[in-house]
């Protein structure tokens, strides 16, 4: 179960470095810039704890989908980002996919 959190919580933070990528503007603004490289190592460092027990296909594919799908809602509130139908359709896929890897897969946790 431990691990389980760390995953979220590296999901979490790698969330808030790309966040904070755009806020950044091309490495222009010192503090955006610190921030983001410090989600992304916290990411990194929890994923890293995650994978002692995880397997790591079925770790990545949730850390990427659900990083997908918050950076996109943060896209839509904050930065006035509009998907399109084909983001939503795109998005319900990956969604689709990690659902199925959780309930078929016969990847096992050590």
């Amino acid at each position: 179960m431990k691990d389980w959190i760390f995953l979220i919580l590296a999901i979490v933070f790698e969330t808030l470095g790309t966040y904070m990528l755009k806020l950044s503007e091309q490495f222009t603004r010192l503090w955006p810039t610190v921030a983001m490289l410090a989600g992304y190592i916290l990411s990194l460092y929890l994923l890293s704890y995650a994978l002692r027990t995880l397997p790591i296909g079925l770790a990545y594919a949730i850390w990427s989908a659900l990083g997908i799908v918050f950076i996109t809602l943060i896209g839509i509130f904050a930065f006035k980002q509009v998907p399109d139908l084909a983001a939503y359709i795109g998005l319900g896929l990956i969604m689709a996919g990690v659902i199925v890897i959780n309930i078929f897969s016969k990847m096992e946790v050590h």
